[in-house]
């Protein structure tokens, strides 16, 4: 069934430490790893927004394409960019680099959202997730003080909402080796999804 939020997906990142290539378009396992977002967003939302500043890129996906209304380069511009031209009360946000972000996850966050809830964040040993996680467009205001003060930081958010935080122990019901997490920032996790994506099938 198709929830009753929207998905987005940030591409956005300059890349750096992956040499400047667009990891959307890394292949893993014989797939992009934006084909596998796309496949699961598509599955779980109606609406589907891809924050980038290269549009250009993405017009074979079915994506509606939106652009950072800010003009600086991070992620909780494209968190903004993604709540501001979503139609639903809610959006969950990732990332481009994430290949193995599990169905079952995703679909379970937006079904944590509950009255009085502006956001779910998965939280973890190694720290919180803000760019696996939902959040309300009751958000956008805070986001938009927060940007204006040039504070980047996401989870300087999280005091000013009322944020739902799921534990590191539900997480591992759904998804025992949090795969979903694992993002490519570098050659060296590039080589490890590569390990991952071969021992799958496509």
């Amino acid at each position: 069934m198709k929830k009753k939020c929207t998905g987005v997906i940030l591409a956005g990142g300059r890349n750096r430490r992956f040499g400047g290539r667009n990891k959307a378009f890394i292949d893993i396992g014989g797939r992009l790893v934006l084909d596998r977002l796309y496949s699961v967003f598509k599955s779980l939302f109606r609406e589907i927004i891809l924050v980038t500043n290269d549009p250009l890129s993405y017009l074979k996906w079915d994506f509606k394409i939106v652009t950072d209304l800010f003009p600086y380069r991070s992620s909780i511009t494209g968190i903004h960019a993604g709540l501001f031209f979503a139609t639903n009360p809610y959006a969950f946000i990732t990332a481009c680099d994430v290949p193995f972000l599990e169905k079952e996850l995703v679909g379970a966050l937006v079904n944590s959202i509950g009255t009085g809830i502006d956001a779910v964040i998965p939280q973890t040993s190694k720290g919180v997730e803000p760019l696996c996680s939902v959040y309300s467009t009751n958000c956008i205001k805070p986001v938009e003080q927060q940007i204006q003060r040039q504070q980047f930081q996401i989870q300087r958010l999280y005091g000013k909402i009322r944020t739902k935080y799921i534990p590191e122990s539900a997480l591992r019901e759904i998804d025992p080796d949090l795969r979903s997490f694992c993002n490519i920032n570098t050659p060296e996790d590039f080589a490890m999804a590569e390990k991952l994506g071969a021992s799958q099938s496509v």
